[in-house]
């Protein structure tokens, strides 16, 4: 490992071979959409052109491309051989695509919904969720109608695990919840799903790189990919609240979920829990209009300087935007106007601490980390008053 105590994102992917991974997170799987923003504004034509040639699945969903020769519509990740430039067209959504005279691809299938979780799946992850300890068999999975089979390469492909590998990361973070209260190994063990005590050593020391009894130390992150209108994002929870929620092709992302760890000393389990579902619930009623002031726990975690920052950024009404001197007024720190915008870049729980507020003082979108076509997306949905978009300042 790169150090003695800690896994980073990246040491993750090589220790835990159930390969649950930040970086797998990242590469944005298909996980689906939730409901579609009426007339949603796309990314630039040169974005939307370069992640459709670099078959970039973080795309899928943001947009559709279809194809003039062949009268087909896919997903940015379509693995069929790509069209040249010229060819290509592109729509916010299937039904845009359809109208417009194009059938859907049988390779990618973009009317399949991606991330529509199958009700027998989602009965038996709400199973899980309410006995995290129980440990699944074939046979029970058969008597409930499921395939292991199918239900491995569903999970596979949209979690990049298998059923068992999820369910058995699902008992680890509980376990290591309950031994952080105090719980003995053993008992932990035992109460989780696990026949033998050498079984759990091996599997908790193959997620965190330390033996149980020091595991018990570390601070579980649960972690999950939720879909939005505008892509892929990650989400992570402790006990406490929210502590992550990015965007998942954004640079910084293994840079800040690092940050994370270390500053927690945790480790990241996949998984849903009451908190991560509350927020996907507000997630999609914000991007469908029906929300302007979340209520979900944060735990941002940063310095004295960075969470008041953040804090003011809460502040921000919706509909309304600040310059970074504004906000770095409104803290007294009058002259602190960078810091202010390195605080703001810092942060590790997008929307939620909407630093998409903060514009520059000449009033045109300054960067923000998950492109500027999403900045300008998120106020348009939210009603702020913006300057028409400056070619010079697009980004991804």
């Amino acid at each position: 490992m790169a150090r003695a105590d800690r896994l980073t994102a990246r040491d993750l992917e090589s220790n835990f071979d159930d390969n649950f991974a930040v970086a797998a997170l990242c590469r944005g799987a298909r996980l689906g959409r939730m409901n579609t923003i009426t007339d949603p504004a796309l990314p630039p034509a040169a974005e939307m052109r370069s992640a459709f040639l670099a078959g970039d699945g973080s795309y899928d969903g943001v947009f559709f491309t279809a194809v003039k020769t062949t009268g087909i519509f896919c997903l940015p990740s379509c693995p069929a051989r790509k069209p040249k430039p010229e060819n290509v067209e592109f729509f916010a959504s299937a039904r845009e695509a359809l109208f417009n005279g194009y059938r859907a691809c049988r390779r990618c299938r973009p009317l399949d919904l991606p991330g529509t979780v199958p009700g027998p799946i989602r009965k038996l992850m709400d199973l899980i969720e309410a006995d995290p300890q129980r440990r699944w068999r074939d046979a029970d999975l058969r008597a409930r109608g499921l395939s292991p089979g199918r239900l491995r390469r569903w999970f596979q492909r949209h979690f990049e695990m298998s059923f068992h590998a999820y369910a058995r990361a699902r008992r680890i973070g509980q376990a290591l919840t309950a031994m952080r209260g105090g719980r003995d190994v053993t008992g932990t063990a035992l109460d989780h799903g696990f026949d033998s005590l050498s079984g759990f050593n091996d599997a908790v020391k193959r997620l965190t790189g330390k033996p149980p009894r020091r595991s018990g130390e570390l601070e579980a992150i649960t972690v999950k990919r939720l879909v939005t209108p505008l892509g892929a994002m990650v989400a992570g929870a402790t006990a406490s609240g929210i502590c992550l929620l990015e965007f998942s092709d954004r640079r910084a992302l293994e840079r800040q979920v690092d940050g994370l760890i270390r500053r927690l000393d945790g480790v990241l389990v996949p998984g849903d829990g009451a908190l991560l579902r509350a927020l996907e619930e507000e997630l999609e009623a914000y991007f469908a209009g029906r929300l302007k002031a979340f209520g979900v726990p944060l735990a941002p975690l940063g310095t004295p300087f960075q969470r008041t920052v953040w804090s003011s950024l809460v502040e921000i009404p919706y509909g309304e935007t600040v310059s970074y001197g504004q906000l770095a007024a409104r803290l007294k720190r009058p002259g602190a106007s960078r810091a202010v915008a390195r605080a703001n870049g810092d942060n590790r729980i997008a929307i939620l601490i909407p630093c998409h507020r903060v514009i520059g003082a000449d009033g045109h979108l300054t960067g923000y980390g998950g492109g500027l076509w999403r900045k300008r997306r998120l106020l348009e949905l939210e009603g702020a008053s913006i300057p028409p978009v400056q070619p010079s300042l697009i980004d991804g």
